[in-house]
């Protein structure tokens, strides 16, 4: 079963057990004993948790007395649940926000923060969409803004009047946020598009529907991509750019982004396992990422979080 399909089976639960099950890849652990126990509670964001379901895999082959539990409730819900110290790790693809930080603080959690990988928020449409070759930042913002665009031919007079229907991640969702932020211009969205914090669902209401269109992260349209037509997008007067492994790494792609994980610090120090998991996970993560869809980042910013690890360590 494809960790997508294991996704889909999750949404309901608040979290999931990864235990070893996988096949391994040899990777290598941060410790060099395997009698670590105890557990590590992981929850957040649905984009960043098929890496972190990964390097779950991975590490319980190592270390299979160590429960790691990897919840998916987005990256918002993942933040109230790790700033009054429930979990040790909170997976987000944005960054913490200003209200978010201060409730950290008003509570006395430090934190960390750790880049995974490079994702490309992905534009999708129907297979079926034979008209829609590329958009800009400006129509996507139009579209999703402007209750008017009914149609494709309100987007463009040369699109036929086939109905638009529009599906979005959640609002818990950093997926929500950062395509908030960089295409809507922090502006409410129009009131009839679909939610849903399941990408799964995402991806085949966009799949079923011939005038549809949504987004998410690229993982799920690589996985996808039989099902799925990808739109190119421009900005500021650019050539239009595909989302690829390669315009995702040199940011050449709009809507590139890094995604993360946030380590409660205290976790870090008083947990042995936390802290054996919190180093594997950035010796690790980058080819994880890659393999199941996202892009690994330049070694420099490996070393980076190594150092801020090393650093709370002390």
């Amino acid at each position: 079963m494809s960790w997508m399909k294991k996704t889909a089976l999750i949404t309901t639960v608040a979290s999931i057990a990864v235990v070893g099950a996988a096949c391994g890849n040899d990777k290598g652990s941060s410790s060099s004993s395997s009698d670590l126990s105890g557990k590590i509670a992981i929850d957040g964001s649905s984009t960043v948790f098929p890496i972190m379901e990964a390097v779950g895999e991975e590490y319980s082959i190592e270390q299979p007395d160590v429960n790691v539990t990897v919840g998916v409730s987005g990256t918002g819900g993942g933040f109230k649940r790790f700033v009054v110290g429930e979990t040790d790790l909170s997976n987000a693809s944005r960054e913490i926000k200003e209200e978010e930080a201060a409730e950290a603080e008003k509570n006395g959690i430090e934190y960390t923060r750790m880049a995974l990988a490079l994702d490309g928020l992905t534009v999708a449409v129907s297979k079926e969409n034979t008209w829609v070759k590329e958009l800009t930042i400006d129509q996507l913002n139009k579209m999703w803004q402007d209750p008017n665009v009914k149609t494709w031919k309100d987007v463009d007079s040369s699109y036929p009047a086939e109905p638009i229907k529009f599906f979005s991640p959640g609002k818990d969702s950093g997926t929500f946020d950062y395509f908030n932020e960089e295409v809507m211009d922090e502006k409410d969205m129009r009131k009839d598009v679909q939610l849903s914090e399941d990408d799964n669902v995402l991806v085949k209401g966009v799949e079923g529907t011939k005038g549809a269109i949504g987004y998410f992260g690229y993982a799920y349209y690589a996985e996808n991509k039989d099902k799925l037509k990808e739109v190119p997008l421009s900005a500021e007067g650019k050539d239009a750019v595909d989302p690829t492994p390669e315009t995702i790494n040199d940011l050449s792609y709009p809507l590139s982004r890094e995604i993360y994980t946030y380590v409660n610090n205290k976790s870090l120090t008083d947990k042995k396992q936390v802290a054996d998991f919190v180093k594997f996970t950035n010796e690790n993560a980058g080819d994880l990422a890659e393999e199941v869809g996202y892009v690994k980042m330049k070694q420099e910013r490996y070393d980076e979080n190594a150092k801020a690890i090393e650093d709370v360590m002390k």
